[in-house]
Order: C-alpha cells, then structure tokens, then sequence
C-alpha cells in the first residue's frame, strides 16, 4: 500500500504490532481474513504512531476512487441540500468523499449527466431523478452500485418518504379546521414525489367528500408559488396546500402583497419543513421530511455494496405534521339577516363569496 506522506509509513506499523506490511495493509483497507485480536494491534499501533494511510495508494490497491457521486434535480432547493449533507456526513464517516452534480431540473440531460458523472467515481446516489421509469431504469442497469432516493426502481435499494400519506394528513389538518374548499398548489409533472402527492389527494377525495380540493399546475419555486397566488385568490379557496414549503412561501408573499391575512383569510401549508419554514411570517405549517435521514440511509446502502453485503430492504420514512401559525380555522361571519341570537355562521374567505 506504500508509506504515508508524513513520517511514519506502514513499516513502521508492522514492525510496532509484530506483523508483516502486507497485514497492515489488509487491516487497513478493511478487507477480510485477518484475526480480529491482530487486526485490533494493527488499528492500536496505526493509532498510537499517527499512521494514516495514503489516499492515492489505497485506491489503488482497492481499486476505488473512495468518492461517491450525488446527483440533484436543484441544488438550490434546501430539501436536496438536506439530502446531500445526510450522504456527506455518513460517507465522510466511512472515508469517502462526495461528488455533487446539479442536472437543473432537465429530465432530458439527466441521464447523460448521471453517466457521466459515475465515470468519475466509485458509486451514485440519484436524489429524487427526473427521467422517466423505462430511461430510469435502464440508466441505473449500467450505473451499479447505486442507490436511488424518492424513486422506485425494481431491483436497486431505495429510501424515500411517504408523500402520499404526508399529503392525506396536511389536508385532514385543514379540514379539521373547518375548510371545505382547498387548493393544491402542485410540482412539477415529472417529479415523482409530485405524483404521490397527487395519489394521496385521491385518496383524501374518497374519504372527505364533503371537502373539495382544486389542483392548480405551480411548481418547485418561490416564483411558482407567487405566480399561482392569483390563482388561489380567485378560486375562493381558504386553505392552500403547497407542493413544497418554496411555493407555500411564494404563495405567502403573494397574499401578503395582496393585503390578504394569513390565516385569517386563507390558511396556507407547506411541505418539506425546510429551515426557513419555522422563520416565515406567519410561521408555516407543514409535513416534515427526515431529509438527512434518507441521505444517511443512502449512504448505508452503498456502504453495504461495497462490503460485499446485502444492502437491507427498501425503506419508507413518515413524514410529520408540524402545526404552525400559518393555519387556521375558517373565519365565520354570522349573517345580517340570521340575528344576533342565532348565533350561525356562514363559511368564508375573510368575507370573499
């Protein structure tokens, strides 16, 4: 494995635990078929010397790169920075480094993007890939050992959140309150954790039909919520639930613009809890997702590829509801004509038909 760069190399290591250079270097790559009794000796006087062995010869002699590739759709988006620093972390613990490639959201370079990339690297970890499943599934055939984040793919290891059920529980949260008549504010279409989203407002619509919840095509950004702001303004809605806490946030900067009070008018959700959520005025509401967590669990995975091992099952985190200011019950106005000891109301959005 040859010496390290500093002073004491891998002879003096064998000659202070009694064993031969080629032993050190097997302890010291990990590799398998050394007594456990030696193989602590090893690590004891490697330690007690300040022994570290050399990069460039232990990839090498392993054959590796010891770096790993992470592919995002958006780098800017808090949810797959969260992601990539749970991979980091976890990696970094194991003694590999991270790449990270940015594909801009372009489902249509991705696949180029994330072949080129592997060249460069032992192994790939794809956060939330764009490209359509039969592209998807062909492109990680090829890509081996790689782990893939909020996608399924038959045969590759995978962790990912429940945005299915995370979605059923923001929307029962709202109509807990009393709102009737909701806004999806919706990702982009080929975002698979969009889709499920998306299932879960069926299955939210099977459930609640007394509650109606209007789909408006947004997006991923604080742009896309404030472009859909209108949108929302006009439907009549009282309560909007955002693909992500970005757009919920747009959406919240709109209405503000707009002189309409969040939640007295209209309740407004995110999704994602990403660290500006807890900060927005008012603070939001939302689904929180484990990102670093799922990264952490990536890494895992890979971990095991490279081991020799089974990597364990496929594995799906819940995300949870985080009540915040941002929602609230729907304002009632009693009616002129009701009396004042009727004591009704009727339903609405701060006094909007």
């Amino acid at each position: 494995m040859g010496r390290t760069t500093g002073t004491t190399g891998i002879d003096d290591v064998a000659r202070a635990a009694g064993v031969s250079a080629s032993t050190v270097s097997r302890v010291m790559n990990g590799r398998a078929g050394v007594d456990a009794a030696l193989a602590e000796r090893v690590r004891t006087a490697a330690s007690s010397l300040g022994y570290r062995p050399n990069p460039l010869a232990r990839s090498l002699v392993l054959g590796r790169t010891q770096t790993i590739a992470v592919v995002v759709p958006d780098l800017a988006n808090p949810t797959f920075q969260g992601m990539l620093r749970g991979v980091t972390l976890a990696a970094a613990r194991d003694g590999y480094r991270v790449l990270v490639a940015d594909t801009s959201e372009d489902a249509a370079a991705e696949e180029a993007i994330v072949r080129e990339t592997r060249q460069r690297c032992d192994a790939v970890v794809l956060c939330s890939p764009r490209m359509a499943s039969d592209v998807l599934i062909a492109a990680v055939a090829a890509l081996d050992p790689v782990v893939v984040i909020n996608r399924e793919v038959p045969g590759i290891p995978g962790v990912s959140a429940d945005y299915r059920v995370g979605i059923v529980e923001l929307l029962e949260h709202l109509a807990t309150l009393g709102h009737r008549r909701l806004v999806y504010a919706a990702g982009s279409p080929s975002s698979a954790s969009d889709a499920a989203r998306r299932a879960g407002l069926a299955d939210f619509a099977l459930a609640r039909p007394d509650v109606e919840v209007l789909t408006v095509e947004a997006g991923a950004t604080f742009g896309d919520g404030a472009a859909a702001a209108s949108v929302v303004v006009e439907s009549g809605a009282t309560g909007v639930v955002a693909f992500n806490d970005l757009v919920a946030m747009g959406v919240l900067a709109s209405l503000a613009a707009q002189g309409i009070a969040v939640p007295a008018e209209v309740s407004v959700v995110g999704f994602d809890d990403i660290p500006f959520a807890a900060f927005t005025t008012p603070a939001l509401t939302t689904a929180a997702v484990p990102v670093g967590e799922l990264g952490e669990l990536a890494w895992r995975r890979l971990a095991a590829r490279f081991a020799g091992e089974e990597p364990e099952g496929d594995v799906m985190l819940r995300p949870e509801l985080r009540v915040r200011a941002s929602s609230g019950p729907v304002r009632t106005v009693i009616s002129p004509a009701a009396g004042a000891g009727a004591g009704a109301g009727a339903e609405t959005g701060a006094g909007r038909s």
